[in-house]
């Protein structure tokens, strides 16, 4: 397995490079200058003429990707053209916000989902199963925009004066304010050190750090905060996760061994769960895992929606500002992220299913 994992890690290599150059050159070709944007549309010449040399844009293409090639080698990312600041820095801020918002909506995602998937596949062509996949079916169709007002419209509006009414905006309510985790144990925290960014990471996930620091009161507001936006982002993923486990399970349950088991008198809820569940499971994961990569493509209109500052809108807003330190460096970031998770993936396959050999 470990030989394995290398080689898919070297494979992924070319893969995060033809991403890297893609990005590269579609951020520079798509119409619009970066003086302007930044500056203003009255930005005169001279003045954009020194904001490109300051800021290196004045060099040929070739030149420029080799810079930020060289500099990502070394684990600089590089500084925003607008805001003047490591793209590191504006990742600890944005990253983690979206980062949980999509371990939220897919953990719906999966929770909903799988039940849904096998409850349609033990009852198959019952109204159950055809209600279940005429809902699966509308949640692929439903664009997350619309279903975010939708909701936000609902629950914050509709709902304003209930119990179940729901914040439709923000991370906290004005005045709560998190106290980081590492500030509570009294831990020393500085500006660098790989210790010291995964503590200010840590922190900006406001869910997971209120938990560690036992303030109960900022994770019911970070929670409250987090249940549209995640529901919103979560219908997608839960539509296809409940549409491939019906598959799934719909093809393992016309297996002899199933058979099998049922003549020697199992449970019904043995065979379903133990011996077609867990022998459906690989297609099941796998999908599951490429929703996680895949809900941060939903996060763009998710958070811009939501008023959340994620990475989904600062990569809007540096498209919009033609910030092109901030779209690379967001982009590489994502890619990895995304070949990491596959890369679980597939490892997972070899615990799930015994007669796998990565190897």
């Amino acid at each position: 397995m470990i030989q394995y994992s290398i080689r898919r890690i070297l494979a992924s290599i070319p893969v995060i490079l033809g991403v890297l150059l893609v990005t590269f050159i579609l951020a520079r070709v798509i119409p619009g200058d970066p003086c302007r944007a930044i500056l203003g549309e009255k930005a005169t010449a001279d003045a954009c003429e020194r904001f490109n040399e300051e800021k290196g844009l004045n060099e040929p293409l070739p030149t420029q990707l080799a810079i930020f090639i060289g500099d990502l080698a070394q684990g600089d990312l590089g500084n925003s053209l607008r805001f003047k600041r490591p793209i590191l820095d504006i990742l600890l801020e944005r990253l983690p916000l979206t980062l949980e918002l999509s371990l939220a909506a897919v953990t719906i995602a999966v929770a909903v989902g799988i039940p849904l998937g096998i409850i349609s596949s033990t009852r198959r062509n019952s109204p159950v199963d055809v209600i279940t996949m005429i809902f699966a079916n509308i949640g692929v169709s439903m664009p997350v925009f619309w279903l975010g007002l939708m909701l936000a419209y609902l629950f914050a509006l509709v709902l304003q004066d209930t119990p179940l009414a729901l914040p439709p905006t923000g991370r906290l309510s004005a005045g709560v304010r998190p106290t980081p985790f590492y500030e509570v144990y009294e831990w020393s925290i500085g500006e660098e050190g790989v210790r010291n960014v995964l503590a200010r990471f840590v922190a900006n996930m406001f869910i997971f750090n209120s938990f560690l620091a036992r303030d109960w009161e900022v994770a019911w507001d970070a929670i409250k905060h987090m249940i549209l936006p995640s529901v919103a982002l979560s219908t997608i993923p839960m539509a296809i996760i409940a549409r491939m486990t019906r598959s799934s399970m719909l093809e393992v349950l016309e297996r002899d061994y199933i058979r099998t088991a049922r003549a020697k008198g199992a449970g019904r809820r043995r065979v379903v769960l133990k011996h077609a569940f867990r022998n459906a499971l690989l297609p099941i994961v796998t999908i599951a895992g490429l929703q996680l990569g895949l809900v941060l493509s939903g996060a763009i209109l998710t958070e811009t929606v939501f008023n959340l500052a994620g990475v989904g809108r600062a990569l809007f807003e540096a498209i919009t500002a033609r910030d092109f330190p901030i779209i690379q460096g967001f982009v590489i970031v994502i890619s990895v992220g995304f070949v990491f998770l596959n890369l679980l993936v597939d490892l997972s396959y070899a615990y799930l299913d015994p007669r796998i050999r990565l190897d």
